[in-house]
C-alpha cells in the first residue's frame, strides 16, 4: 500500500523509436494503455492535448471538446481521473523556434490557441491543471532573442491563460536544456519568479521532474523542498538520470537510490498529496525492451517508490537528531546507507 496517488502518461509506454533508430516494439492503443494503468494501480492519467484529441489542428473548438468528452467516458470506464493536460507545442512546425517565445507573431498566436484548447480539454476531462513543459522556449543561438523579452512573452502568455479561465491552474515543468540549449525557465527557482510576476500567482505553480533537476546539476530533493517551502509544488515526475547528459527518464531509483530515498522522504515529511496532488512517474522503457515487457519500467518504478516509503517509515529521527547534535555526519550517512541496504 502507498500513501500516494499515482499518475502516468500514455507516452510512458511507447514503441522505442528515437532520434537514431526506428521503432522496436508494437504500438499500443490509448484505451489498452489506460486499462493497463488501472490494473497496475494508477489513479490518474497525464495527457498532452493531442493524446486526448489526435489531429487537434484539424478540428474546430467544439469538435475538440466533443472528442475530449469521449476520452472522459473512457477514463470513467476504468475509474481513473485526468491529472492535467499539456499543450504539445514542441512537435508542431509553428513552434520550431519556440511557441510563446517565438519571434514570429503567427507562431505565438498558434501557441496560445493550443494553450486555450488544452484548457478546454482539461475542463472536459475534469482536470484543473494545465502543465507547460517549455521544450523550445529558449535559444539555440544566444543572440537570436533577448532573454528579457522572452521572459516577458512567457509571463504574458500565462496571463492570457489565466484570463481565459478563472479556475485553471498553470503548472510549469522546468528543464534547463534539450531540445534547446539555453532555457528561459530552467529550474524551480525560475518558476517561482515567473509565478510571482503573473496577474494571479496563486494559480501558477511548479512540477518538478527528477531528471530535469539533475540536468541542471541540482539535487531533486532540494528542488522539491524549495517548491514545497513556497507552497508551489503541484506535481512531481519521479524518474532517474545518469549524469548531466540527454534526458533519459530512467526507472525511478535505479541510478541513485539514496537520492531517490530523499525525494520520497521530503514528500512524505511535508504532507505532499494531502491536497490531492499525484506522484507522477515519467519513465521510459529501454529501447531493447520486448513487447511483453512494455510496462515493466512503470511496474518497477511503483515498487521502488513504495519500498522507499517503507524505508522512510523506518527512519530513526531520534538517532538523526543525536548524530546531528554530535556533528557525526559520517555516522548519519552510514545509518542511511545501512537503512537502504537493509542492515540498519
Amino acid at each position: 500500500m502507498s500513501q500516494f496517488k499515482f499518475s502516468a502518461g500514455p507516452w510512458n509506454v511507447h514503441d522505442g523509436a528515437d532520434s537514431y533508430g526506428p521503432a522496436t516494439r508494437s504500438s499500443i492503443s490509448l484505451e489498452e494503455k489506460i486499462e493497463k494503468f488501472a490494473q497496475m494501480g494508477f489513479d490518474a492519467i497525464q495527457f498532452h492535448d493531442d493524446d486526448a484529441v489526435p489531429d487537434i489542428n484539424e478540428l474546430s473548438e467544439e469538435e475538440i471538446k466533443e472528442e475530449a468528452k469521449k476520452v472522459k467516458k473512457l477514463l470513467d470506464r476504468y475509474h481513473l481521473a485526468a491529472e492535467f493536460v499539456a499543450p504539445r507545442l514542441w512537435m508542431d512546425p509553428h513552434t520550431s523556434d519556440g511557441g510563446f517565445m517565438s519571434t514570429c507573431k503567427e507562431d505565438r498566436d498558434y501557441a496560445m490557441w493550443r494553450a486555450k484548447r488544452s484548457i478546454d480539454i482539461a475542463n472536459e476531462l475534469g482536470a484543473d491543471k494545465v502543465v507547460l513543459w517549455l521544450a523550445r522556449e529558449g535559444t539555440l543561438c544566444a543572440e537570436s532573442k533577448s532573454p528579457v523579452w522572452a521572459t516577458q512573452m512567457l509571463i504574458d502568455a500565462i496571463n492570457e491563460m489565466l484570463r481565459y479561465d478563472s479556475e485553471i491552474k498553470i503548472v510549469i515543468e522546468p528543464k534547463p536544456n534539450e531540445p534547446i540549449d539555453r532555457s528561459i525557465c530552467g529550474t524551480i527557482g525560475h518558476v517561482m519568479g515567473v509565478s510571482a510576476a503573473t496577474i494571479d500567482p496563486s494559480r501558477v505553480g511548479g512540477l518538478l521532474e527528477s531528471a530535469h533537476a539533475i540536468l541542471a546539476g541540482l539535487d531533486p530533493s532540494h528542488e522539491i523542498g524549495f517548491a514545497l517551502a513556497m507552497g508551489k509544488l503541484w506535481g512531481v515526475h519521479l524518474n532517474d538520470q545518469n549524469g548531466i547528459k540527454y534526458d533519459q527518464d530512467k526507472t525511478f531509483g535505479v541510478e541513485n537510490l539514496r537520492q531517490a530515498f530523499n525525494q520520497v522522504k521530503v514528500l512524505i515529511e511535508n504532507g505532499y498529496g494531502s491536497n490531492g496532488e499525484y506522484v507522477g512517474l515519467d519513465v521510459k522503457a529501454m529501447r531493447t525492451t520486448k513487447d511483453e515487457d512494455s510496462y515493466k519500467h512503470l511496474e518497477n518504478s511503483l515498487k521502488i517508490v513504495r519500498a522507499l516509503e517503507e524505508k522512510v517509515a523506518e527512519f530513526d529521527y531520534d538517532l538523526q537528531k543525536k548524530l546531528v547534535a554530535d556533528r557525526d555526519f559520517e555516522g548519519l550517512e552510514m545509518y542511511v546507507m545501512n537503512l537502504l541496504m537493509g542492515l540498519a
